[in-house]
């Protein structure tokens, strides 16, 4: 009798370590769980209030005549109607576009030949690299002031270079014509990080990649056409599209310069 119930306690003891286990485990996770919440709240906090609740007020804000003395009424799609039927919103689109379509693929472009003569295993090439980088840090106010002196069309710099060999500069941000082009090319003056982020990808290309090439007698433009830009798609395609996305919200330059 005494053997049977020792026996019938020592199952009864192992049973219960082996529902300690699990439990044990689930403590485990919830409390991982809890630190992982922590650690995460600060940007959840921020997503919340500075992009979720902002942009579902906006988008309530549009059905209405609010403004900021008022609280305004509930008008429908009024506010879409005046939009649509307004001249101006149909050009913004126009120029939206415009400025889109040349400058994504003049940024890649350059981007990459830039990233590629940033890659060469040459003295000094590290401040190079600053130096292409130093513009992004640069306010788009402060570019916005150094771009309108530059392209003053009575005394800026550039049109004092033109006018040095005889050719009459254009008014750059004085006409419709040039204020296009001229953003453009303001705003690859900053194309600085995403060429760091190019920079990223050719260094992540196996040397053994151009070490076979070689041997196959190819030649620089081969290796580029044939290793590097393929195996640089998937950055190309990332600048690609935070290029695009870039370039939608352009504001601050347009705004300021014309």
């Amino acid at each position: 009798m005494t053997i049977g119930r020792r026996m019938h306690m020592a199952k009864l003891a192992d049973s219960v370590q082996v529902n300690a286990i699990p439990s044990a485990r689930k403590r485990a996770l919830r409390r991982t769980n809890v630190i992982g919440w922590l650690f995460a709240s600060p940007w959840a906090i921020g997503l919340l209030c500075f992009y979720a609740i902002p942009m579902l007020m906006s988008i309530y804000f549009s059905f209405t005549t609010y403004s900021i003395l008022q609280p305004g009424e509930f008008v429908g799609m009024n506010n879409y109607r005046d939009l649509f039927h307004d001249p101006l919103f149909w050009k913004s689109i126009y120029n939206t576009i415009y400025f889109t379509v040349f400058f994504v693929p003049l940024s890649i472009f350059i981007g990459v030949a830039l990233a590629m003569m940033l890659n060469m295993k040459v003295k000094g090439m590290a401040v190079f690299r600053t130096i292409f980088f130093l513009p992004t840090l640069v306010p788009q106010v402060a570019l916005a002031v150094l771009w309108m002196w530059l392209l003053h069309p009575n005394f800026g710099l550039v049109n004092g270079m033109l006018a040095h060999f005889g050719i009459d500069g254009p008014p750059w941000l004085g006409g419709e014509a040039w204020s296009k082009p001229s953003l453009i090319l303001m705003s690859l003056w900053g194309i600085g990080q995403a060429v760091v982020i190019y920079l990223a990808g050719l260094g992540d290309i196996p040397d053994e990649y151009y070490e076979a090439a070689q041997i196959d007698g190819a030649n620089w433009f081969q290796k580029t056409r044939k290793v590097t830009l393929p195996l640089l798609t998937p950055v190309i395609f990332y600048n690609l599209v935070m290029g695009m996305i870039g370039a939608f919200q352009q504001f601050t330059l347009p705004y300021t310069l014309t």
